[in-house]
């Protein structure tokens, strides 16, 4: 079972624009109640999606400059990235189902 790969702003550039395969990044904080509700969806879908996409996780508090280059303002958003590329974005506590079909479309 897979599970999501902590990530920081050093690891960003490796973990997700040099991934060879898509990753979605969900962008949270400790003390943000809606990202502790989506959390257990993406620790289902990152299972789901074993070898097909990437799931991580960034806290915002500890890695201030990657939520800025990409300008999230409210958490939890979730970026997907398909060839270092930002091609999706799901914003707030979403079914489960919502999420799998931005992830699908970018797999389509």
């Amino acid at each position: 079972m897979s599970h999501p790969v902590e990530i920081t702003d050093a690891t960003f550039q490796h973990e997700v624009v040099n991934s060879d395969t898509p990753v979605v990044v969900d962008f949270w904080a400790e003390w943000c109640g809606p990202c502790k509700m989506i959390a257990p969806i993406v620790e289902e879908l990152a299972g789901e999606y074993d070898g097909k996409v990437k799931f991580t996780k960034l806290d915002v508090d500890s890695n201030p400059q990657t939520p800025m280059q990409f300008g999230i303002r409210g958490i939890p958003t979730l970026l997907i990235f398909s060839g270092g590329k930002a091609v999706g974005q799901v914003v707030g506590a979403v079914p489960k189902s919502m999420l799998k079909k931005r992830v699908d479309e970018v797999l389509a």
